[in-house]
């Protein structure tokens, strides 16, 4: 049986089953949330949001925004260059990135490059922990981060305007429109962060960064249309183009650089009727490159990809208690460029899952994937989740679930690295959480387990510099603990918060040397990780400040202590006026990395001391 006619069988079979769902978010006449599914099924699990303070006093990157406020650690290779996410000790692919309920995942990489993605272009922005392939595909493992740009149908007319300038000539630019009725919501957001870059080293007399200039653009579009009562249409659309001069490691290393140019488009059409929801979308995202391996040469290698998806949601209220989904999905994309010669893919899925109320103080979700493939067999994942609230301040949650990811064109086919012999990962995953919260104060303590089988990482080639390529490691175990801590209060005009993050990560690889099975700590994984913020706000004064500890981190899979990354402490401060009466107008101020700390993410590849920046916020 072919792959379309799988999904038409599996199609028929689940509608027979389910018809649609009127969830309870889509009776909210203001707000319409792109993902409603993160809301609905991801109780269970540890979901961290970010509201719009968090967001706007962070540097525009993503990287930024979830290094000094997540668990989650990161490789970063220098101020604006590639950056990937390490989470629950996963590698960077197995971090998926949702926009909007869509997978963005590189099919390149595998992974997201968070420096470039900009996070003033997005009014919700989500970190869920955990493995979640049920829902959202091939390499949500480790977590996922949620993008979202949530629809107003309430009469509006709002601009913001933000502009920053810094040290190493860093500018930054974001303009964001809002016009909607009852009718109809359009959101419009234009981007544009540049910078030279040419940061001095700390701790040197003459050093500085060199190569290191960067711009990048991006827009983004969301548009609601209500046709009626019952059904509306949403539009959401992002282009991004960036140019990167990759930094140098050494003055006499060629001078490299890097294009990339992405779209995204999805477009999903909402039906309710009365206890049943159905939402059909299609998307197209596109992803090219080029390399220029000599800044001065027009000769460059390239890659191509373009991605379809058609994804149908149906959903079902079987009674205020249980509700059911059934979701069906085809993606396809084909590939081609300096290293890939015409390849496509072809990727099914059908979905079952269930929310159920069993009291006001228990609850459970269950879910199945069937995952039909052209490349990788039939893999069948499932997970579950269940949460009990022991009193009015305690709460309990137990989840546990499969998961799993197959390797990505730049593992399969990059020239000089590739290897085409590559198996897809497994991993089997559980988690207990404790939650404790009052009015004012909210702790949240998970441990968990995660073994994966066939790991998918790029290590370096030994004796062999710089070159990596990518292997399957046959079984790594990943544990540890996280530790989610928020506390606010308000006194008279004084309003304070504290919030603070902690991370202990074991991720180690088995290894068999003379015959004895060895366990060895994942490279670029630390131990440790600790963030803290605490704010402090005063009739038209706000004021922060943010600490991040990163701990050890191997550099190599033997684990040779002489070859770490060293541990780094940094702190930043900004304060900021509010001039406006009717209208916001903030003039603010940050310092970065206030001790001038001497640190690298990854060997050799240096950040920058103590900076300054300046900003201006307008809303009218």
């Amino acid at each position: 049986m072919t792959l379309k006619k799988r999904l038409s069988f599996c199609l028929l079979l689940l509608c027979q089953i389910l018809l649609a769902q009127n969830d309870s978010i889509t009776k909210l006449k203001e707000v319409v949330v792109s993902d409603t599914n993160l809301k609905k099924y991801s109780g269970t699990q540890s979901v961290q949001t970010l509201n719009d303070s968090v967001i706007n006093r962070n540097q525009s990157s993503l990287t930024s925004l979830l290094n000094y406020n997540t668990v989650i650690y990161f490789k970063e290779n220098g101020l604006g260059m590639t950056s990937g996410p390490s989470f629950r000790g996963t590698t960077s692919a197995q971090t998926a990135v949702i926009w909007n309920g869509i997978n963005i995942n590189s099919q390149f990489l595998g992974q997201t490059d968070f420096n470039t993605i900009g996070t003033r272009d997005f009014n919700s922005i989500a970190v869920k922990a955990g493995g979640g392939s049920i829902l959202y595909g091939s390499g949500a493992i480790g977590g996922s981060i949620h993008l979202n740009n949530d629809l107003s149908f309430k009469k509006q007319f709002s601009n913001h305007l933000f502009f920053s300038g810094g040290s190493f000539d860093t500018y930054s630019a974001n303009y964001r429109a809002a016009i909607a009725s009852e009718k109809y919501s359009l959101q419009v957001s234009i981007s544009r962060n540049s910078s030279q870059n040419d940061f001095k080293y700390p701790g040197t007399i003459d050093q500085k960064n060199l190569n290191g200039a960067y711009y990048n653009t991006s827009m983004n579009t969301s548009f609601g249309y209500k046709i009626d009562s019952k059904n509306t249409l949403k539009l959401y659309s992002q282009f991004y183009d960036s140019e990167r001069h990759f930094s140098l490691t050494s003055p006499s290393d060629t001078k490299t650089k890097y294009n990339d140019f992405n779209t995204r488009n999805l477009l999903e059409w909402e039906s309710v009727f009365d206890r049943f929801t159905s939402k059909l979308r299609a998307a197209h995202i596109g992803e090219s490159y080029k390399y220029f391996g000599n800044i001065n040469s027009e000769l460059f290698t390239y890659g191509k990809v373009e991605t379809s998806i058609l994804k149908y949601d149906l959903a079902f209220d079987v009674n205020d208690k249980i509700k059911l989904n059934a979701i069906i999905d085809y993606t396809r994309n084909k590939g081609y460029g300096s290293s890939i010669n015409n390849v496509k893919r072809e990727i099914g899925s059908a979905s079952l899952l269930l929310r159920h109320l069993v009291t006001d103080r228990w609850d459970y979700t269950a879910s199945i994937r069937q995952e039909v493939t052209d490349n990788y067999g039939n893999p069948f994942l499932f997970s579950f989740g269940t949460r009990y609230q022991f009193t009015d301040f305690y709460r309990i949650k137990l989840n546990a679930s499969k998961n799993f990811r197959m390797p990505t064109y730049n593992d399969l086919f990059w020239q000089g690295s590739g290897n085409p012999d590559l198996k897809p990962e497994t991993s089997y995953q559980g988690e207990i959480g404790n939650e404790f919260f009052t009015k004012n104060f909210t702790l949240s303590v998970t441990a968990y387990y995660n073994a994966i089988r066939d790991l998918l990482r790029w290590v370096p080639k030994e004796g062999s510099g710089d070159v990596w390529s990518p292997e399957n490691t046959d079984k790594v175990r990943a544990y540890g603990a996280e530790v989610l801590l928020e506390w606010k209060t308000k006194i008279e005009n004084h309003n304070f918060t504290l919030n603070g993050t902690y991370a202990y990560t074991i991720s180690e690889s088995k290894q068999v040397i003379r015959g004895e099975s060895i366990y060895k700590q994942l490279i670029y994984v630390p131990y440790h990780k600790l963030t803290g913020s605490a704010s402090y706000n005063w009739k038209k004064v706000s004021s922060y400040f943010q600490y991040l500890y990163t701990g050890d981190a191997y550099t190599t899979p033997f684990n040779n202590p002489n070859t770490k990354v060293k541990a780094y402490s940094i702190g930043n401060l900004g304060v900021d006026y509010d001039f406006g009466k009717k209208n916001s107008y903030k003039l603010g101020f940050q310092m970065l990395n206030i001790w001038n700390e001497n640190y690298q993410p990854v060997t050799n590849r240096q950040m920058p001391g103590r900076n300054y920046t300046i900003y201006i916020n307008l809303n009218f």
